[in-house]
């Protein structure tokens, strides 16, 4: 998802998508201990979008107030 996409949604949908991202990154760090992961580079792009989300619900909040 785009950072224009995720700008679009609102503060709920966010924290779904937050809930739902954090819930891939201990999927993917349990399957990286396993060492059934192929692709490492997938645990920094969930942390990455983590942080996306994280800052636009920040924008969202102190836009509000």
């Amino acid at each position: 998802m785009k950072v224009a996409d995720m700008r679009a949604l609102s503060t709920r949908e966010l924290e779904k998508e937050l809930e739902t991202a954090h819930q891939e990154l201990f999927n993917l760090r349990f399957r990286l201990a396993t060492m059934q992961l192929r692709n490492h580079r997938e645990v920094r792009q969930v942390r990455r979008k983590i942080g996306r989300i994280n800052t636009i619900l920040s924008e969202k909040n102190y836009v509000q107030v």
